[in-house]
């Protein structure tokens, strides 16, 4: 079932059309996203602000494109690994605090399945000062990279850290500190929960329903020796 010609999920669903009803035609998703990518290849501007902008909806672009290959059954690591590179260099002339880039760069590096990226990234991240500024969201990034990196004790005080303040979603640091902790009782739980926030979401990133942040969770959870539980969701491949 497809979301309709011309309409997004987001029109849908603003609508009242039912969740049942939002099956996204994945074909039609992927080459909208490549279309936007490469229209911002295409207009890349000069001016700094303007051009650290457009990077960054290119990552969401190339990010959106590797998501809907990934749902239709496809290898989308190459359009993960343009995301990456692309939230990286938007980096630098981004405003303070825009620990979106890191955070998209790790886990679009985590959805292709590519670790030595996802390290190298890990490290950029806390090189910025993630785990030094008192934002709940860069506490995020510093708990994503260093589960990368495996430094779990440092994933706890960061998770932890996200987890008390009201403005970040709790099941997600959660799910982290549970990982860390290798619960895996109180990580099924988070990681249940994280799903269900998605599935009662009415807009997504780039109009494309899928539960990205649990894929990457499930992915920290193998990696960590936990045995991660089989969910089940139209948002998930």
């Amino acid at each position: 079932m497809t979301s309709g010609a011309g309409r997004s999920i987001s029109d849908l669903a603003a609508s009242g059309t039912p969740y049942s009803q939002l099956v996204p035609d994945w074909t039609q998703l992927h080459a909208r996203a490549v279309e936007r990518y490469e229209d911002g290849a295409a207009r890349l501007p000069d001016d700094p602000d303007a051009r650290q902008r457009q990077l960054t909806r290119m990552g969401n672009a190339a990010c959106a494109a590797g998501l809907a290959e990934l749902m239709s059954g496809v290898d989308g690591s190459a359009w993960f690994a343009r995301a990456a590179e692309r939230y990286r260099q938007s980096w630098e002339h981004a405003p303070l605090e825009s620990w979106g880039r890191p955070i998209g760069a790790i886990k679009a590096r985590l959805l292709a399945g590519d670790w030595d990226g996802a390290a190298a990234d890990a490290r950029w991240a806390l090189e910025v000062g993630a785990a030094e500024s008192v934002s709940p969201v860069s506490r995020y990034a510093a708990a994503l990279a260093c589960a990368v990196l495996g430094d779990w004790d440092d994933v706890r005080v960061h998770a932890g850290y996200a987890r008390t303040h009201d403005t970040f979603p709790s099941e997600v640091a959660d799910a982290l500190a549970f990982v860390a902790a290798e619960d895996v009782v109180g990580y099924v739980e988070a990681v249940e929960a994280v799903l269900e926030s998605f599935e009662n979401r009415d807009v997504y990133l780039e109009d494309m329903p899928v539960a990205d942040t649990v894929l990457v969770l499930q992915a920290l959870a193998a990696r960590r020796g936990m045995a991660p539980p089989e969910l089940e969701s139209e948002l998930l491949p």
